[in-house]
């Protein structure tokens, strides 16, 4: 680990100021300190914003949920009206690493992690995530965990986070405050594919903070679900996941929400599948039919082909679970 400042801070103003002059801030730290002993990141200056009072969980005007970003991941997925409101979140959250990081990482610290990718991490390997026009040891490389949506020459490392799957199925937007005041940013234009420029990751300004994320207000009654399939059953990332809400009124599918998670470079909005379920009603062909376009455009690599059709089978499955019919 590198020699670095550390700083703590006791109000946004302060926070803010600290950002702008190159500061990293760190809160539950599970991430960015693994990385600086790793020496993948080596900040000159980490700026604690765990004091800050980013830390609640409240319902919006009509009917949404706002998360503060220093809610931990137990806390939120405990929350009575996260798990009341939108369960796909709790289970998400609660699928998530070791019950002890839970306890420790917090909301935005969860969806501002970097990839879990091993060449990413090992410094002598090429990663233009990382140190940028230096190659992707990954595409020639083992590449079975890695993605095969939202790919590029530069980049196919898959973004890590289980709970951003349900925020990009939910459509939630990221509150950040910074230099020119309060902004929303939509969830799906937060984390940014790699394209040619695998090492901007997110939407953030310099200095920018995140200061909640939150869910809006979907049609009820509202059934909603996740999947994670991975090697196994705890403590490990997933090879595919599957976020689902149906709102279902009179026997018809009204309102469908899609993501899947462990197979884009960005938690992966699937707006094929969720068109071929609304105005439809529930059944089970109607579930195959949809899953099938869950991996339209999808560009797998040597290692992971298979991943292809156990997306539309977790697709099909958490479809299934969530909206009823064998």
């Amino acid at each position: 680990m590198y020699p670095f400042d550390y700083t703590r801070v006791s109000d946004t103003e302060e926070a803010l100021a600290a950002g702008r002059r190159g500061g990293r801030y760190i809160a539950g730290g599970t991430t960015l300190v693994d990385l600086m002993r790793e020496t993948v990141e080596r900040p000159q200056t980490v700026v604690d914003i765990s004091g800050l009072p980013l830390d609640e969980v409240t319902a919006t005007e009509r009917g949404g949920l706002r998360i503060g970003a220093l809610v931990t991941m137990t806390e939120a997925a405990a929350h009575p009206k996260v798990r009341t409101l939108f369960p796909v979140v709790s289970q998400a959250l609660e699928l998530s690493a070791s019950a002890q990081l839970r306890n420790m990482a917090t909301i935005g610290g969860n969806i501002m992690q970097r990839t879990r990718c091993t060449y990413f991490r090992d410094v002598t390997a090429a990663c233009n995530k990382r140190d940028p026009g230096s190659g992707c040891a990954a595409r020639e490389g083992y590449n079975r965990p890695h993605a095969i949506l939202g790919t590029s020459e530069a980049c196919v490392a898959t973004h890590p986070s289980d709970v951003a799957v349900a925020f990009a199925a939910l459509e939630a937007q990221v509150h950040v405050l910074g230099a020119d005041g309060q902004r929303q940013i939509p969830f799906a234009d937060f984390l940014l594919r790699p394209g040619s420029t695998p090492n901007r990751e997110q939407a953030l300004r310099n200095g920018e903070l995140i200061t909640a994320v939150e869910i809006p207000a979907l049609p009820r009654p509202l059934a909603s679900g996740y999947l994670k399939v991975r090697d196994r059953q705890s403590y490990e990332f997933a090879l595919t996941s599957a976020a689902v809400a149906l709102h279902v009124r009179g026997g018809v599918i009204r309102d469908a929400k899609v993501a899947a998670g462990g197979v884009g470079t960005v938690p992966w909005k699937l707006p094929a599948v969720e068109q071929h379920l609304v105005g439809e009603r529930p059944s089970a062909s109607l579930w195959a039919a949809a899953a099938a376009k869950a991996a339209d455009g999808a560009r797998p690599l040597r290692h992971n082909r298979f991943k292809t059709d156990l997306l539309k089978r977790t697709v099909e499955r958490q479809l299934r679970i969530v909206g009823g019919t064998k």
